[in-house]
């Protein structure tokens, strides 16, 4: 059977392709999710929650609230142990937000649905051949399609990435954790806990957040985490895995039973060489793998794929050249090889001897200071992501704040400029035209006024713009400072040639 060709076809349903996914669809772009699970149904644990940067994209495209009225929230990030406040931190979501993962990819999936985006489930990629103007994708099921582009957001595992000749260098595991979700006859006390065989720890699945605490409910499963012994197994953990593990850490498997799931987690730190090859790109854990320390993962996929959704959109629709899709590498392949350098330092400092120990509790009595408190605290929030494009103003290459504006359409936040994902050209000095008439059916111009101050995380004060042109990503691709040097490059750079050329 041969399915009729998109123009984007993104492998896996997961957080990462379901927001590139919703990314593309906003954009125009035909696109359509491949997905080997027959329902949006996840066995085992995943991540836990949400950083304020990826909120923050999420209320780019106003379904942060959806998330936000499921969630808890917590004003803290935390690093090796550490539990770093950023509640000050200039920002609306100046918190982590507690939601499992079962619950982001169902709301995810509902806004791609809404959007009308295919999911064709129970299938898989078997393999695929790029050539000059698409690739031909094969499935499980004997059918097979044809797309321009091909995006595997399909896990560490990534068939997409083996296929397509990715290296995925890296390291191996040196750590290895059970984690599961099950029944218990015994009583152990709950939180996370420490001694000379590594962590373990123990909470009911269902929680609340109260006075910035974590209060477990009296009902429902036991999640348990513990350390295995040895590194290197082959075969999926089973009850008496977990219970032998329970018994060599805490003494007594507290009398584990009925297990929901049962899944196991290692350090292992590996990264794609490149995140494209031809028409084939990567995103999420495809890219990159790393230990589960400071829930980086599922919100480094999520921002990949804000990064890359917009950029891929106007290559496919023929408004930018394939180059634009060389920044998308060049950008995020350098913020995920410092995710995986803070996940390398935080499971060094979780081993439980003695200098290690000396050395954790200095790293937290240092992050107790302000200044270090504010770097490591927009680092692992991504807050302070700033994407290299050149000298200029300190804004440049970084997150657009969510400002109050005034326009002549009344009051009107930064963000919600952004729900459709289109780039915006932001006047905030006198409307003395700018001339972006060539790009008017790709840039949306607003003139508006902000009197306030400028603040970014981990920088501080910064000197206020009089323009600002914003990707659909958040950053600022262009900053202006009273002229108009530069603006055209920039917005030819990322938004395409001027319309007569485009046409031409």
């Amino acid at each position: 059977m041969a399915m009729q060709g998109n123009d984007v076809l993104t492998v896996g349903a997961g957080p990462t392709g379901l927001m590139l996914a919703g990314e593309l669809a906003l954009a125009g772009v035909d696109v359509a999710i491949i997905e080997r699970r027959a329902s949006q149904d996840l066995a085992g644990s995943r991540a836990g929650g949400l950083h304020s940067r990826t909120i923050e994209v999420l209320d780019q495209r106003g379904i942060a609230d959806r998330f936000l009225s499921e969630g808890q929230v917590m004003q803290n990030a935390g690093f090796a142990a550490t539990h770093l406040d950023i509640s000050d931190f200039p920002t609306r979501h100046n918190y982590v937000l507690g939601l499992w993962q079962s619950h982001i990819e169902r709301i995810l999936a509902g806004w791609v649905a809404e959007l009308a985006v295919p999911i064709y489930r129970g299938r898989e990629v078997t393999g695929f051949a790029q050539h000059d103007t698409g690739v031909d994708v094969e499935l499980s099921d004997g059918g097979s399609l044809r797309t321009k582009y091909l995006v595997g957001c399909d896990g560490g595992r990534s068939l997409i990435r083996k296929t397509a000749g990715i290296g995925f260098p890296g390291w191996d595991p040196t750590t290895s954790n059970l984690i599961a979700e099950v029944e218990m006859t015994g009583k152990p006390e709950w939180g996370i806990h420490r001694n000379a065989f590594g962590i373990h720890s123990f909470g009911r699945a269902e929680y609340e957040i109260r006075n910035g605490e974590v209060v477990y409910l009296d009902r429902g499963p036991v999640r348990v985490m513990v350390s295995e012994q040895h590194v290197g197994a082959t075969t999926e953990p089973t009850l008496r895995d977990l219970s032998e593990a329970l018994t060599a850490v805490c003494g007594t498997d507290y009398g584990i039973h009925s297990p929901t799931w049962i899944s196991r987690f290692t350090d292992m730190t590996r990264q794609a060489a490149s995140y494209r090859n031809g028409r084939v790109l990567l995103a999420g854990d495809a890219a990159h793998v790393h230990a589960p320390d400071g829930g980086q993962g599922l919100n480094t996929g999520v921002q990949d794929a804000v990064n890359l959704g917009w950029k891929l959109a106007q290559v496919a629709k023929g408004t930018s050249p394939e180059t634009l899709l060389d920044t998308y590498h060049a950008e995020r392949h350098a913020v995920a090889a410092r995710v995986l350098r803070i996940t390398m330092a935080a499971v060094a400092l979780r081993r439980p001897d003695e200098r290690t120990k000396a050395l954790r509790e200095t790293m937290s009595e240092l992050l107790g200071i302000d200044q270090p408190r504010r770097r490591f605290g927009a680092m692992l929030t991504a807050l302070d992501i700033h994407y290299n494009l050149g000298e200029g103003h300190e804004l440049l290459g970084r997150r657009v704040p969510d400002l109050d504006l005034v326009t002549a359409d009344g009051p009107q936040r930064v963000f919600a400029l952004l729900h459709d994902a289109r780039p915006v050209l932001l006047n905030l000095g006198e409307s003395d035209g700018f001339d972006i008439a060539p790009w008017a059916d790709r840039v949306r111009s607003v003139d508006a006024r902000y009197d306030g101050a400028w603040e970014l995380p981990a920088l501080g004060a910064v000197t206020a713009p009089t323009a600002v042109l914003i990707r659909p990503d958040g950053h600022a691709a262009w900053v202006g400072d009273g002229h108009h040097m530069g603006l055209a490059d920039a917005l030819t750079t990322w938004f395409g040639p001027p319309a007569a050329e485009v046409s031409s």
